[in-house]
């Protein structure tokens, strides 16, 4: 049953009459100061809810509030189409958004982390010289007389400035110079004398040490008017002296060196400032990488691609053309004299050996290095030019490791570490660090803020399960579910009471065991008297909600409606819901009968990249395969990075990637056809739809075009084009609607006048195939257009791809603005599974396809994948999710952890015996499934 809040209370946000999209004019009051769960069929409305109605009538009434100019800035934003919102609470929202690519973007930045790091840096940072090691100074006069102070009473203090033997014939004036200012004295090597008897003595010379005497003093700290003198002959020195001034206590061989200039070894240092530590500012970026931290250079990866084979095998790629052969014989005969060992693996060489294939040995062999420059001083000739840009990549920058930063910030150090130490440390290292610093009382008193809020935000990262991730990362390399939990936990730093978070499917890309981290964190916001709605699938999230709205029964115009709203413990007793009887068990993805055992395997060896470390990992053929693991464990890094790769350098497919493997074997040729399924989006043009995107609007426009009207007007499928001019309106441009621009409010659109929204001029609308005109095809189902175009076997077959991963609600001309997260992913899918007919064997690698998915929907994409593998394809798939686990045939565990504590294989096999192993962090979880349904199945 549904159970509605229909009481108007203050703690309640009331929305009433809400109709975007599929929402059917729907009730609904959610509770304040809880975290509230929207889930129900993908498509069904739960974003529509959400997002596209609380979250954009939030956003609506901050704009409103705002005067005229200020609007001007901000991004326009609609108003939906609802009756009334009442009790709106500030909102945060947070949807599936495809990551900053930014290359200057880093973890430590996105997560509003480095800021408070420079600033601390700047405040308490203390600077040291690489030469000794010893801290830099910049010394004041109270500096000067607290040393003064500490002497012993009655001693006799000189107060020096240092002098410069110059030319001879330039001492005599140069002394003339200091008399005239009121001097008297110098001290020429250990030897005090008036200066106008150094006048009539011979010039000294250069290495004798010369000292001017400021003043001469001898300690009595009973006379309080000698503290004004001391420090006025300081002040003086320091003048004389450029910044520097001496002390030399009588009795004491050498004197002590004060300065006010920021020096120390003869190097002048920058002082610690927030620009010092800011590399997208030229004043703090690397000279030589520009703050990017990656510089176009020579790539030892594209140079030395196959680590494990030896000189002798081909390691150094360059020396293999038949153009360069003569560098690999000079070095062959350099290794029979020095007994180098060529046919051991380069990864197995020691770094002295190593460096002497890169520098050469002196003059009795060249390196790669010199190969290089000689291909430097031949960039006259274009076949240099290429065999250079072969070799060439983005490398971190050496100077600044990778950072950023020019090298005086590496200078600056709390508690022995630099700001460049820290940025490549990991989340959990550096939390340890400030965790267990030990400050000076100053440093503590004027950092305390700065660092708690360090501690704060890195904490959160932890909770949200990115301890393993650097802080110099590039958001740009991060997974969906990495920077998705990135965004959280930025936000989550943030000390806000009293606000609306809404956050859109926050476990996409993450493991089971994440999953729980994160259940915490969101309780935690909750507890901090927020509101929290989620949109979300995940059963464990459902669980910890304190109430749940179900949205259905089904999606597209099936759904829209409230199915249930309430507790975890009602919802389990609700009968129409679709959400309720995956479950409880009514309804259940069913496991495999019987598990397909492979004929064939791919073997990769040699596997390194990111945390993955000389690997050799085997993938079956011809049945699904599942890649899983904790995330953050390397499966992306394996499948995106290694296993794509190699198999288009295998089938001669274009790619960018490097090579980070040694070697493909295994039956490679069982494999013909490569498709590779990502998390890419779909596009965002109002223009694109369902059958243009599928490529199956050709057809139906040539099936227009052929009609008998169409033949006697001289009709062309191009006129049954809404993106060309001809037949289509040209009031709204094939639109179906009219924007009105309203300058500082956001735009209206409004159904067009002329062609009432259906897109085509009246001469064409008056065409028709079987009683529908082309207006009318557009507004059918996909299930319609499968009995309506059932002699057409092309655009049957399209429709019908969309129909088995669950899509057959959607309206052939809806456009994929309109879209929901799940069903974007899967009308990719469908245009993969469409290849399935293909009789060419092909390997389909998909990426986290149950993002956004519900169960049903579930159930129906591991049809399609059972579809594929009755054709002879193989299908490997990266997922966390325990339903798509139990039904695999193989599965690869990764792990045991994150990071650097992951990286390795933790397992290998069929999903009843993963369950047994003791390392592995999908275990449990994928046990407590099977344990679930063999209980339902039995």
């Amino acid at each position: 049953m549904t159970t509605m809040f229909t009481a108007r209370k203050t703690n309640y946000i009331h929305v009433k009459g809400a109709q975007t999209h599929n929402l059917k004019h729907i009730d609904v009051d959610i509770p304040h100061h809880q975290l509230i769960v929207i889930t129900g069929r993908s498509g069904s409305g739960k974003s529509s809810l959400a997002f596209d109605t609380i979250f954009a009538r939030g956003q609506r009434i901050y704009m409103e509030s705002l005067n005229a100019y200020a609007r001007q800035f901000l991004g326009k934003v609609g108003n939906p189409p609802v009756q009334s919102i009442q009790g709106l609470l500030p909102s945060i929202g947070m949807q599936q958004k495809t990551k900053n690519t930014n290359p200057r973007a880093r973890v430590a930045t996105s997560a509003d982390l480095y800021a408070y790091l420079k600033l601390l840096y700047a405040r308490i940072g203390k600077t040291y010289s690489p030469i000794t090691g010893m801290q830099v100074k910049k010394h004041t006069v109270d500096d000067v007389l607290k040393y003064i102070e500490k002497l012993p009473n009655e001693s006799k203090v000189l107060i020096l400035v240092p002098m410069i033997s110059t030319k001879p014939e330039e001492w005599k004036n140069i002394l003339t110079i200091e008399i005239g200012k009121g001097f008297t004295r110098m001290i020429q090597n250990g030897t005090v004398k008036l200066l106008e008897d150094a006048m009539q003595d011979a010039p000294p010379q250069l290495n004798d040490k010369l000292y001017l005497v400021i003043d001469r003093i001898v300690i009595n700290k009973e006379n309080l008017s000698l503290r004004k003198r001391l420090a006025e002959s300081v002040q003086t020195a320091f003048f004389e002296g450029k910044g520097q001034c001496f002390i030399q206590t009588m009795g004491e061989k050498s004197p002590v060196l004060f300065s006010d200039i920021f020096e120390l070894d003869g190097i002048v240092f920058e002082e610690p400032t927030l620009q010092l530590f800011n590399f997208n500012n030229s004043y703090g970026a690397c000279q030589i990488c520009r703050g990017w931290g990656q510089c176009v250079e020579i790539d030892p990866q594209k140079v030395i691609p196959y680590p494990t084979l030896s000189i002798v095998q081909g390691a150094v790629l360059p020396w293999e053309g038949m153009m360069m052969k003569e560098w690999k014989i000079n070095f062959l005969d350099y290794a029979k004299q020095s007994k180098f060992p060529i046919y051991k693996p380069y990864k197995d060489l020691s770094e002295k050996q190593k460096k002497i294939i890169w520098e050469g040995d002196g003059k009795k062999v060249k390196g790669i290095n010199d190969f290089f420059d000689l291909v430097e001083t031949r960039l006259h000739k274009i076949s240099y030019r290429i065999l250079q840009a072969r070799y060439r990549g983005f490398v971190t920058c050496s100077k600044c490791q990778g950072v950023g930063l020019r090298g005086d910030a590496d200078y600056v150090k709390i508690e022995g570490k630099s700001i460049l130490d820290l940025m490549n440390m990991s989340v959990d290292e550096t939390l340890d660090f400030f965790k267990n610093l030990s400050l000076s009382a100053y440093q503590k008193q004027a950092g305390k803020i700065l660092i708690e809020n360090i501690r704060k935000k890195l904490q959160y990262l932890v909770k949200v399960g990115l301890g393993y991730l650097s802080l110099n990362r590039r958001t740009k390399t991060l997974s969906g579910g990495e920077y998705q939990r990135l965004r959280l936990a930025k936000s989550l730093g943030s000390p806000l009471v009293d606000v609306l978070y809404i956050l859109d499917e926050p476990t996409i890309g993450l493991h089971p065991r994440d999953t729980d981290l994160l259940v915490e964190v969101l309780e935690d916001l909750q507890k901090l008297g927020n509101t929290v709605i989620v949109v979300e699938h995940e059963e464990s999230l459902m669980k910890a909600a304190h109430h749940i709205i179900d949205i259905g029964p089904g999606a597209g115009n099936y759904g829209g409606e409230i199915v249930f709203q309430g507790a975890w413990s009602d919802l389990l007793q609700a009968d129409k819901s679709q959400t309720a009887a995956y479950l409880t068990g009514k309804t259940y993805i069913p496991i495999p009968a019987a598990r397909k055992v492979a004929k064939y395997t791919i073997t990769l060896e040699g596997v390194g990249v990111h945390n993955l470390r000389d690997m050799t990992v085997s993938f079956p053929l011809e049945v699904l395969t599942v890649i899983t693991g904790v995330s953050g464990s390397g499966k992306s890094s394996l499948i995106e990075k290694v296993l794509y790769p190699a198999m288009c350098n295998y089938l001669g497919i274009a790619n960018p990637e490097k090579s980070y493997y040694t070697r493909l074997k295994g039956h490679v040729d069982r494999i013909q056809a490569l498709e590779y399924v990502g998390q890419t989006p779909l596009n965002k043009s109002s223009r694109s739809n369902v059958v243009t995107y599928l490529k199956a609007y050709d057809m139906i426009r040539k099936i227009f075009s052929e009609t008998a009207l169409s033949v006697a007007r001289g009709y062309t499928p191009q006129l049954f084009s809404f993106n060309t001019a001809g037949g289509r309106c040209e009031t709204c441009m094939g639109d179906g609607e009219v924007k009105i621009e309203m300058q500082f409010m956001a735009d209206v659109h409004i159904t067009c006048e002329d062609c009432q929204g259906k897109r085509f001029k009246e001469a064409i609308l008056a065409v028709k195939f079987q009683d529908k005109n082309i207006a009318d095809v557009l507004a059918m189902t996909v299930d319609e257009s499968i009995l309506f175009f059932d002699d057409y076997a092309a655009i049957t077959t399209k429709m019908k791809a969309l129909k088995q991963v669950g899509l057959g609600y959607l309206r052939l001309g809806q456009s994929s603005s309109t879209f929901s997260g799940g069903e974007a992913q899967r009308v990719k899918l469908s245009s993969y599974l469409l290849k399935k007919h293909v009789t060419t064997p092909t390997l389909f690698i998909f990426d986290e396809p149950t993002t956004g998915l519900h169960f049903h929907d579930i159930a129906q994409l591991i049809k399609a994948f059972q579809a594929l593998l009755a054709e002879g394809h193989t299908v490997i798939v990266i997922e966390h999710n325990t339903e798509v686990m139990k039904c695999a045939d193989w599965i690869i565990d990764l792990g045991p952890e994150a990071g650097s504590r992951g990286g390795t294989i933790v397992f290998e096999g069929i999903p009843e015996k993963l369950v047994k192993n003791k390392k592995s962090q999908t275990a449990r979880y994928l046990n407590e499934k099977l344990i679930k349904d063999h209980k339902l199945s039995s």
